[in-house]
């Protein structure tokens, strides 16, 4: 049966989970998602220390610039292998863009590409172009069902390892931490395994028995 094939909000469904747990011979399964716009904050300097040695109070505040920055992330499920890239924008010919680099990461057998249907993965300039690049097939998640997409808990991790905490100055500043968190992240990948794991087994040290 081709995963592409049926319809229905169950049956697509189904067929998202079975390219996770069984997924066509030689094929590459990804799961692709924009995350942003990331906006550069800078934040002002302290004011300095008292006479008594604490520090002084200061209302949090920061200024955001103009200059948003959107990142591209596409997770290969059967490694944890992930692919990024950042944009100013976010239409139809970044995404093809990005395409290429995710068909450049993985030069063997087809590519299902799990994403939502946003605009520009739909559009009519991103359907032409994907009828040059066979190898790539779209599978479109059903609307309110984002919890199918496994790039949306790789995510999760790649906010805690490159923007939480961090001051930007600039979009350059933000493009770097992507790089450097994507080439952290994918040194100690793994595999991505739909459902939830099984509880472990608790064993007891020893067993005590009360008598009356």
């Amino acid at each position: 049966m081709d995963p592409l094939e049926g319809s229905g909000l169950r049956g697509k469904r189904t067929r998202i989970v079975e390219l996770y747990t069984s997924p066509p011979d030689g094929a590459t399964v990804v799961c692709v998602d924009e995350l942003g716009p990331v906006i550069p904050r800078t934040f002002p300097p302290a004011p300095g220390w008292s006479p008594d040695g604490h520090r002084i109070k200061n209302e949090i505040d920061y200024s955001r610039g103009p200059e948003k920055t959107w990142v591209y992330g596409a997770l290969r499920v059967r490694d944890g292998h992930e692919v990024t890239m950042t944009a100013t924008s976010r239409n139809s010919a970044v995404y093809q863009q990005f395409l290429q680099l995710v068909e450049d990461a993985n030069p063997v057998g087809d590519i299902y590409v799990i994403s939502d249907n946003l605009s520009s993965h739909n559009s009519g300039s991103s359907r032409t172009w994907l009828e040059e690049h066979p190898r790539i097939r779209h599978v479109f998640i059903p609307v309110g069902a984002c919890w199918l997409n496994l790039q949306e808990g790789w995510w999760r991790i790649f906010r805690k390892t490159a923007l939480a905490g961090r001051s930007f100055g600039d979009r350059d500043h933000i493009t770097h931490a992507t790089r450097v968190a994507t080439d952290q992240l994918n040194t100690r990948a793994r595999p991505w395994t739909w459902g939830k794991p099984a509880s472990p087994t608790r064993t007891l040290r020893r067993r005590h028995t009360y008598t009356v």
